[in-house]
């Protein structure tokens, strides 16, 4: 797949969600196996133009997640390559045992796909919020998860997804115009850790909306003369240990950021890597706190939870040099 600049530009400004949608659109045109069912929210993420170009393979199941997961298990059973999409924390949370029985332990190859991930839901509040969606999804055996840095790689995810022949939860933002990561295209590879910025005192490991707030805090950290390199983990499940372990020896401090509970999720997975090793750094985990967030404006709640480059920098340094807490 190659991709212009421009198709670079388009795809930031649409965002993750509706590049995602977008991409998978182009190639259901050619497959005609390639179905995509929704709970009811297919408009708001970009579907509407699947469902135009390709009606006969799109299915809105309604509000019924639980019953859509099911759904897609019997579709895929007749050789349907199945995309699910609603919430992210509906599609995990609310149909955790459809998932659990169907992607788990019958290990078909449905692609779901969680929209409005972390605190995007904002106003709509806790109920809506996924800040355990990805803890719940490492549970289940033979389930890859996936989280993308940025609207290409959203892109790849879809170009990736539907050729993958095992169960998957891939975890969106709906945000758009979002920061490029990638100005190029690029290799993508799931399980496959990507090195953006090398660094030698500090390696930060962020996944999904957390590398470009990553990115800018190791600039900032660069101004203390604290060298910090960035590893986007897009595949949170399988861990590319291989890279962790790399990334991890010699530093004076590894650091975990994503918007997710600091509990269950990458911060977890690679601290249970690193716990069986004779020795490891220290590890700093910037995430979401084990409470329910109120709610508020998408940016007013990252900013309070710590999310920010700015705030991602002060905890570096506070762990490292004895800064202000925040």
């Amino acid at each position: 797949m190659e991709l212009t600049r421009r198709e670079l530009r388009t795809f930031s400004m649409l965002g993750c969600a509706r590049s995602f949608f977008v991409h998978l659109t182009d190639k259901a045109k050619s497959n005609e196996d390639l179905v995509v069912l929704t709970a009811d929210v297919g408009s708001w993420v970009g579907l509407e133009k699947f469902q135009k170009q390709c009606p006969e393979q799109f299915y809105n199941i309604g509000i019924a997640e639980q019953n859509m997961v099911g759904i897609a298990a019997g579709m895929t059973k007749t050789g349907l390559n199945v995309f699910a999409m609603t919430y992210a924390v509906f599609i995990t949370a609310r149909a955790f045992d459809q998932v659990r029985v169907n992607l788990g332990y019958m290990k078909y190859p449905i692609k779901l796909v969680g929209r409005s991930s972390g605190l995007f839901s904002s106003y709509l509040g806790a109920t809506h919020y996924s800040w355990e969606d990805i803890a719940l999804m490492r549970t289940i055996p033979n389930l890859t998860i996936v989280a993308p840095a940025d609207a290409l790689e959203a892109v790849k995810i879809a170009e990736v997804a539907v050729n993958f022949d095992k169960p998957m939860y891939i975890r969106l933002n709906d945000n758009v115009n979002v920061p490029m990561i990638y100005k190029e295209d690029y290799d993508f590879e799931i399980g496959r850790a990507i090195v953006l910025q090398e660094g030698a005192d500090v390696t930060i490991f962020a996944t999904g909306t957390m590398v470009a707030p990553s990115l800018k805090a190791a600039k900032l950290l660069a101004e203390e003369n604290i060298s910090a390199a960035v590893v986007n983990v897009h595949t949170i499940k399988p861990l590319d240990i291989e890279t962790v372990d790399n990334y991890s020896d010699g530093r004076k401090l590894i650091v975990s950021v994503e918007e997710h509970t600091i509990i269950g999720g990458l911060g977890s997975a690679i601290a249970e890597h690193n716990s069986e090793k004779k020795s490891a750094p220290p590890q700093l985990r910037i995430g979401l706190p084990d409470a329910y967030c109120k709610p508020g404006k998408y940016e007013y709640l990252l900013d309070k939870h710590g999310l920010t480059a700015e705030k991602i920098c002060a905890r570096i340094k506070q762990k490292l040099i004895g800064g202000y807490d925040v």
